[in-house]
């Protein structure tokens, strides 16, 4: 293999231009083709990269032996079909979220791509977020002692999808964020959903997951919320943190407080509990781009062989994770026990 990775992006639509942006710039790769089947995409980005090929014929990218990778950004109802195809083809691939809209249909991608030796990855950036990173650092060198319980927002005012439910579009990010900050998977999980515009999708969704060693997480997503919010809070035995997607230059804060028990129980044996309050921290942390930072990681395990930290099988458990979340939905909360050893 060359030393630059021949790069393919695919879907030139909402998500494709910050993709072929990124891929763009990378210093080991390259972006060698821009699909769409829209033409006016295709005549932008010719103007914008010069010499990069433009076409709205997959089966061509495909068969293009200079292409290393695929990197798709197409509806996710295409996922799993586009993605076979590439394995098939041989080339390593980056989809967006979500990995497929069938867990079986997951996992058979990730035995396709093990055969083959191929690199599959799913577009799961916020793990290559410097915050969400500083935040699973946090939790796993103990500063916040043991987790207690999780809870994260993911809220906006539009845009309202056709094709996916709530649910669907945007509680991928926060399943991801969950199982890598946590570094496990959830063991059961409970869903209610909304259709609050009339529609046949939901638009709000209220999802529980437990954890081992009972920690519990708390995933509340909406397209109806008056603001933009992106933020998840971790509360420790010892410390608590908020990390805050939206925010500027705040991007993680650490909060010395708590809730313990006096040291002397009272008169009848029962303890009485006491807040502690103490010092804000807001760490520094690296500026990098997550999407340049994911684009630079499919690149790298392309280059090196290695498993990416977002790989078919994360790509995987987080599809079972929203299918077993629909189905608690539409069985009035029901809790859904999951299995994610893979």
């Amino acid at each position: 293999m060359s030393d630059k990775i021949n790069l393919a992006v695919v879907g030139a639509g909402y998500w494709g231009p910050n993709l072929i942006r990124n891929v763009a710039g990378l210093p080991d790769a390259a972006l060698h083709t821009v699909c769409d089947v829209n033409p006016k995409a295709l005549a932008q980005n010719a103007a914008r990269y010069p010499g990069v090929k433009t076409t709205p014929d997959y089966a061509a990218v495909l068969a293009d032996p200079d292409v290393h990778g695929v990197v798709l950004a197409t509806p996710a109802s295409l996922h799993a079909a586009m993605t076979r195809q590439a394995l098939e083809a041989g080339k390593h691939v980056m989809v967006e979220k979500p990995l497929a809209l069938r867990s079986d249909d997951a996992a058979a991608l990730v035995e396709l791509a093990a055969a083959k030796n191929l690199r599959l990855m799913a577009g799961h950036v916020f793990v290559y977020n410097p915050a969400v990173i500083a935040l699973r650092k946090l939790v796993h060198d103990g500063t916040l002692g043991r987790v207690q319980y999780l809870y994260s927002a993911r809220l906006n005012l539009g845009i309202v999808r056709d094709d996916l439910n709530a649910l669907w579009n945007l509680a991928p990010h926060d399943f991801s964020i969950l199982n890598y900050v946590i570094g496990a998977q959830p063991l059961t999980i409970a869903a209610r959903g909304f259709k609050l515009l009339g529609r046949k999708l939901e638009d709000v969704a209220f999802v529980t997951l437990e954890y081992p060693g009972g920690v519990i997480a708390h995933v509340h997503v909406s397209w109806i919320d008056p603001g933009k919010v992106r933020r998840m809070t971790v509360v420790g035995d010892a410390k608590m943190a908020v990390y805050d997607d939206v925010s500027s230059d705040e991007r993680l804060r650490i909060y010395d407080k708590g809730v313990m028990p006096d040291s002397l129980p009272d008169a009848y044996g029962e303890f009485k509990m006491i807040t502690r309050a103490g010092d804000i921290t807001i760490p520094k942390l690296d500026t990098t781009e997550p999407l340049k930072a994911e684009c630079a990681h499919f690149v790298s395990c392309i280059k090196s062989g290695a498993t990416p930290i977002s790989d078919g099988v994360e790509g995987y458990r987080v599809v079972r994770m929203l299918e077993a979340a629909q189905e608690s939905l539409e069985n009035d909360g029901r809790s859904v026990v999951l299995n994610l050893a893979y």
